[in-house]
């Protein structure tokens, strides 16, 4: 059971993120091989679109790109080299329910994991200027390590926002809010909702499997906090 619902919960949360993850930005600019990182400036901001969401990161030069990203394993050690290996799925997901990340530094392979990689694709969708590189190379240099994670408030698009325009902001959490704005103001989906409860109840019965939504909707509420 438990399983079955670590389960469905990621990829329900991995789907709102791809579902928000097409951007404008994202499909108008061209992109660069992670192998090119000879082009790449410090300071500028890779965007690598990814099967289930999108990730972004600072490049900060040398190679080196920092991101944040859900991880568990700050909350419980603190031992740098259990910290710098790569962050598996297991300690990413963990990190998203606890609410947990970090802002590491990894190569620019690492961090494309074998995507393709934007190049300052957001410059063209955001309306504040770009800060100059360095700055905001620095800005990223001074957030790492461990940090709180929200799907919604905190995450990686947030962090590239403040470090590049000076202002955290995330255009898939703003379209997220949008699409949530229309499907709560469209009365026939609450009464749908409401119609399917209570058939799914007097078909099925009080059981685990029929309260689950008592339990997720807190959860949901929670996660989005």
């Amino acid at each position: 059971m438990l399983d079955t619902l670590t389960f469905f919960l990621e990829k329900f949360f991995y789907f709102f993120v791809s579902f928000l993850s097409s951007s404008p930005c994202a499909r108008h600019v061209a992109h660069a091989h992670p192998s090119r990182a000879a082009v790449l400036r410090r300071g500028d901001l890779l965007e690598v679109p990814r099967t289930l969401f999108t990730h972004f990161g600072i490049y900060l030069g040398d190679d080196r790109v920092a991101h944040l990203i859900p991880d568990i394993l700050p909350a419980v050690t603190s031992d740098a080299r259990l910290l710098r290996r790569k962050v598996t799925n297991a300690r990413l997901l963990l990190g998203v329910l606890a609410k947990r990340a970090s802002v590491r530094v990894d190569s620019v392979e690492d961090f494309a994991y074998g995507a393709r990689v934007l190049l300052n694709a957001m410059d063209a969708a955001v309306s504040r200027p770009a800060l100059p590189g360095e700055e905001a190379a620095r800005r990223a240099e001074r957030l790492l390590g461990s940090t709180p994670y929200s799907l919604l408030w905190n995450n990686c698009e947030h962090f590239v926002t403040w470090c590049r325009y000076g202002e955290g902001s995330s255009l898939q959490t703003e379209q997220f809010c949008q699409w949530l704005k229309s499907l709560i103001r469209d009365q026939r989906n609450v009464v749908l909702a409401a119609l399917l409860g209570l058939l799914y109840l007097a078909c099925l019965g009080v059981s685990s499997s029929t309260t689950l939504p008592a339990i997720f909707i807190p959860f949901t509420l929670w996660m989005a906090s």
